[in-house]
């Protein structure tokens, strides 16, 4: 029989991180709705959204401009009240909690989030004073999350001076000062150079791991793909999708199946192949798939050394398509 010779995650597309344990949500939004005046009309932005966010999970917040992102975040943070609905963090409002609205930590996108005029380190006091830490302990908070994050070096510079990379450090360090559970990242990679994103992508990966919930809005898939262990697609003010990373692109999975060889294929086990009905593209042979199919190509192919045998997924941006324009369920 062929011999199996490797069969690993990286062989096949990643399909996002393995999901941690679960347990009582950080986050729970249920039936959240908000409106606006637009002349004589009123716009609907947010149509009864429903979400949770468990310890240790990052849940990709996904959808195109306009679709109600925003003011779904906003309603999370209390910047804005929603018209009806629930917010929940820790089984409380933060509408009307301070101590639920001091568990929340917020990246905003792009140059709100620093006084570019202020250092590194006062920045990280100004901010850890505001939410109330004694000055002394902000200090210390501040330059133990420098350190933390590769920024000592950098804790006396003007933000200003900074790489656009430093500057999204410091504002992720920023929001960790009160050491919140629930951290809200709005674009957390966008306009970074491929370094500079390792690294944050490297910080949320941590900052999950210590059991953090985080809500992570992005418009490059291939973050969402890699960081978030569920995604939640809105489209027009209401949440079309939302479960694991791994069952949607499975979802929309192509039917065939393909095999990938260790070598090519010798010309002799080609007709059989053929006859099945399979495509032969340099390693790969493509079966359609039909298990039984699958199987007597197999057989085709006994003695040969097989690396892989996989469904071929679609990227996370062609799915997303596909919901956005309502092809799929």
């Amino acid at each position: 029989m062929s011999r199996v010779i490797r069969d690993t995650p990286e062989s096949g597309p990643h399909a996002g991180p393995d999901p941690p344990e679960t347990g009582r949500p950080v986050l729970e939004v249920h039936d959240l709705r908000k409106s606006y005046a637009r002349g004589k009309h009123r716009v609907e932005a947010v149509r009864g959204v429903s979400l949770a966010v468990a310890p240790g999970e990052v849940l990709g917040f996904l959808g195109p401009n306009g679709a109600g992102k925003t003011t779904t975040i906003r309603m999370i943070a209390g910047l804005i009240e929603p018209d009806s609905g629930e917010v929940r963090v820790l089984g409380r409002d933060p509408h009307r909690s301070p101590e639920a609205l001091g568990r929340v930590g917020v990246v905003l996108e792009g140059d709100r989030n620093l006084f570019y005029r202020l250092t590194a380190l006062e920045n990280l006091v100004y901010f850890g004073v505001l939410r109330g830490l004694r000055r002394r302990e902000a200090i210390t908070r501040a330059r133990e999350l420098l350190e933390r994050f590769g920024l000592s070096a950098w804790a006396s510079r003007q933000v200003t001076a900074l790489s656009r990379g430093l500057k999204q450090r410091v504002a992720i360090a920023g929001a960790l000062l009160h050491d919140p559970v629930l951290l809200l990242l709005d674009e957390p990679t966008l306009g970074l150079d491929l370094e500079a994103a390792e690294h944050a992508k490297q910080m949320i990966r941590q900052l999950a791991g210590e059991g953090r919930a985080i809500l992570l809005t992005t418009h490059q898939m291939e973050v969402a793909r890699e960081l978030a262990h569920r995604i939640a697609v809105i489209r027009e003010g209401r949440i079309i999708a939302d479960e694991s990373t791994a069952s949607l692109l499975d979802r929309f999975a192509r039917p065939d199946f393909v095999i990938v060889l260790a070598a090519p294929l010798p010309t002799d086990r080609a007709p059989p192949l053929t006859e099945l009905g399979a495509s032969l593209n340099g390693l790969e042979v493509t079966v359609e798939g039909n298990p039984a199919k699958l199987w007597a190509a197999l057989r085709a192919l006994d003695g040969l050394d097989i690396k892989l045998v996989h469904r071929p997924r679609p990227g996370l941006a062609e799915v997303l398509m596909e919901l956005i324009r309502g092809e799929r369920p």
